[in-house]
């Protein structure tokens, strides 16, 4: 039998002061009877002598301190998990809201997940096809690794987000894969955008995807990333499936965090957020990666809005610390009608290197890679050497490499919501794009990948952009 309690001491927002308790330990669920008859639930926050501090998931409208018991669970938030988990649709509270069957569990997982030791974790290197030329031929995306997208107002990463979901997967034949999904402070249209688009291209199928709305309990947006980790981490390690974990908006969490560490009347640090933010992503950013002797691995892209497209922002700052890499979408592109909108100078894949080449990709992929890298950043600095002295003051060869920058944004990086690219077409596309560049400017190639691949199009490109 639980003990219930009833001496409340104060209550504050979301949060709910009790004294002299006995036995609670941190993040212990609670039970919260009203005297109506009404059940709401809560987590214990913060524990201090005999005082623990609770948050109510549903809020405290309409609780008094004489009006309520509180029951302590013994137990922290879990998850119910079984292989039959995957191709449903869970809101924040793990609870199933796709009209199907309760899901049976195999087991319950705490959502918190175990430490995994840094010894026992395996290196990333194999390659994971998004479809999305931008990322798998410039930024790639490689199995354990932590890739997130830099996004702001108004920018289509909700579309990338699920074309990823439904285009991602891995190329040796044989291996199980798998999305996890989670959508965190999303508006009504957004959320039913991703569940139809789900289920309309059969995406569904092979994912699982965790919904919580802008009016649900903030409490739930804490614990929706972590559900999902939890998701992946058995789907991963006890059924041997390669899993990608797409988490959007981190920002939304960041908020939610903010808000219970300001009810809490913690110390801010930068722009309000709480000092240990950083700490708190890794919890959740470091649940990535591979095991050694597990088959399994886990992949995340968390995707975040930067307010104001500010870079230096806390939220994609921290993020960019923890994680080996990022995407940034470009508003500039954005504006010239170009989608997927990836700037590709200003972004990183830190293991790229390590999921390319010869029995992954191509044996071509690295220097291909480096030399349209290359001659894009000339063909933009040169462009704007040009607005300001004027295109008569440019060489023959700079005005080449000017057009070679907007045939790579229109050819290249210009590609439909629904266009699945192969890395094989990636790969063929920019040695049609390079083709419009003299053989003695692919400087960064090797020899024999020249005169194996390389093709003079006589301009051709530029005919078919025009």
């Amino acid at each position: 039998m639980f003990k219930e309690y009833l001496n409340i001491r104060d209550i504050i927002g979301p949060l709910m002061l009790l004294q002299d308790v006995e036995g609670v330990t941190y993040g212990e669920l609670a039970e919260i009877k009203l005297a109506s008859g009404e059940v709401r639930r809560g987590r214990v926050l913060e524990i201090a002598d005999s005082r623990a501090l609770v948050q109510v998931f549903e809020g405290t409208r309409g609780i008094a301190r004489d009006n309520v018991k509180v029951k302590f669970l013994g137990k922290g938030m879990e998850i119910g998990v079984s292989p039959d988990i995957v191709g449903r649709v869970f809101n924040g509270a793990g609870e199933a809201i796709d009209g199907g069957p309760p899901v049976i569990p195999t087991k319950f997982l705490n959502i918190n997940g175990n430490p995994m030791n840094p010894c026992a974790r395996d290196y990333p290197k194999e390659f994971i096809q998004t479809g999305i030329s931008s990322i798998d031929g410039m930024n790639v995306l490689v199995r354990g690794q932590k890739l997130p997208i830099f996004s702001g107002a108004g920018l289509p990463h909700a579309k990338i987000a699920a074309q990823i979901a439904r285009q991602a997967k891995v190329l040796q034949s044989g291996e199980k894969f798998a999305v996890i999904f989670a959508a965190m402070g999303v508006t009504f249209e957004e959320s039913n955008y991703f569940i139809t688009d789900f289920k309309r291209t059969g995406a569904i199928e092979r994912a699982v995807l965790f919904i919580n709305l802008a009016d649900d309990p903030t409490i739930e947006r804490i614990a929706v990333p972590r559900m999902a980790l939890t998701v992946a981490e058995y789907l991963a390690y006890e059924e041997d499936a390669h899993i990608l974990v797409i988490l959007t908006d981190m920002t939304n969490y960041c908020e939610a965090l903010r808000e219970i560490s300001a009810a809490r009347k913690e110390v801010p640090g930068r722009r309000g957020y709480p000092g240990y933010l950083y700490t708190d992503l890794a919890t959740l950013y470091e649940r990535a990666g591979r095991i050694k002797g597990k088959k399994g691995s886990i992949t995340q892209m968390p995707i975040l809005t930067m307010p104001e497209d500010d870079k230096t922002h806390p939220i994609p700052d921290l993020t960019g610390y923890i994680t080996e890499g990022q995407l940034i979408l470009s508003r500039v592109l954005h504006t010239q009608g170009i989608y997927p909108p990836i700037g590709v100078l200003p972004s990183l894949s830190r293991l790229k290197d390590k999921g390319i080449g010869n029995d992954k990709t191509r044996e071509d992929h690295a220097d291909v890679v480096n030399q349209l890298y290359a001659a894009y950043a000339r063909g933009k600095n040169v462009k704007e050497l040009a607005i300001v002295l004027g295109e008569s003051a440019m060489t023959p060869i700079d005005v080449q490499y000017i057009k070679f920058s907007e045939l790579f944004e229109k050819l290249f990086l210009l590609q439909g919501e629904k266009e699945d690219r192969t890395i094989e077409e990636t790969l063929n596309l920019g040695w049609k794009i390079l083709g419009f560049l003299p053989k003695t400017e692919l400087k960064r190639i090797k020899q024999a990948y020249i005169e194996r691949y390389y093709k003079a199009w006589n301009n051709s490109p530029q005919k078919s952009m025009e």
